[in-house]
């Protein structure tokens, strides 16, 4: 029976036990035995082999059996609180199993991590998707490939909609409107709702203003340089003026908190209700 209903072994398996971490660590499982061919479809990078995973250093790296250690690609770590929940998440998916990496490229960074996407052996739906689909990291703000990220997209709307892991926190998107809190979180990578007030450029920087004080307001600053990618996608900036959107990057501060956005995908149309 567990072959034919792998859902209903995996809620027998861990029976009545309800911790948040357990919880999560199920719908990741699920995620990963039952990803549909279109999930499969993403992230699909050169293999750059594989092995064991030994272990997890935070809830964004695990180290191999053959001594590599590698950085999920695609995804931020959840910080804060919810920190040590989201490492508890990843080592119990991955931890003692075989897994497949595949990335573009596979030249470490300055600390010797490859990153990579993470596939558990006889997977095609990527660890990162399952990790999203908990609640327990957010879909970066990097994310080249538009496979991919429609892949990690998805995970992270589902755990959004049904309030798992991190998005059960009422707090967890920031409200536009109070830049004090937003500014809470500076050098951290946050998402953030709201409607544009303004669309302005100035020099070569445009702005999506939520607010009328610059000293003070939340602004999205978008490069001259990227425009072009925001005109391929079909977007007239101008037209955001009294839309809804969210935006995710790391916050910084030039007056009031700012993000900015260096890709179509760090932005989300919500509308104008």
């Amino acid at each position: 029976m567990c072959e034919r209903e792998k859902m209903f072994c995996l809620t027998a398996l861990f029976g009545s036990r309800r911790s948040t971490v357990i919880a999560a660590t199920l719908a990741g499982l699920a995620f990963l035995l039952l990803g549909s061919p279109a999930q499969a479809a993403g992230c699909a990078f050169e293999d750059q082999g594989g092995g064991r995973v030994t272990d997890v250093a935070d809830a964004h790296t695990l180290h191999l059996e053959d001594g590599r250690d590698i950085s999920l690609a695609g995804i931020e770590p959840i910080m804060g609180s919810a920190k040590e929940a989201s490492k508890a998440a990843l080592a119990a998916i991955v931890t003692g199993r075989e897994v497949t990496v595949r990335s573009p490229d596979d030249t470490p960074d300055r600390y010797g991590r490859e990153s990579a996407f993470v596939f558990l052996q006889g997977s095609e739906t990527p660890v990162q998707a399952a990790l999203l689909s908990q609640g327990a990291a957010l879909v970066a703000a990097d994310v080249a490939d538009r496979d991919c990220e429609a892949v990690l997209d998805a995970a992270e709307a589902a755990a959004r909609r049904d309030r798992r892991g991190f998005w059960a926190d009422p707090a967890a998107i920031k409200n536009a409107e109070s830049p004090g809190d937003i500014l809470t979180g500076i050098g951290r990578f946050t998402v953030v709702e709201g409607r544009v007030l303004s669309v302005r450029q100035a020099g070569a920087t445009t702005y999506l203003n939520f607010g009328r004080n610059w000293r003070r307001d939340f602004a999205v600053t978008i490069p001259k340089r990227i425009l072009p990618a925001f005109e391929a996608a079909g977007i007239v900036l101008k037209s955001l003026e009294n839309q809804k959107i969210r935006v995710r990057g790391f916050i910084e501060t030039r007056g009031g908190p700012r993000i900015e956005a260096l890709r179509v995908g760090q932005i989300e149309l919500l509308g104008r209700d």
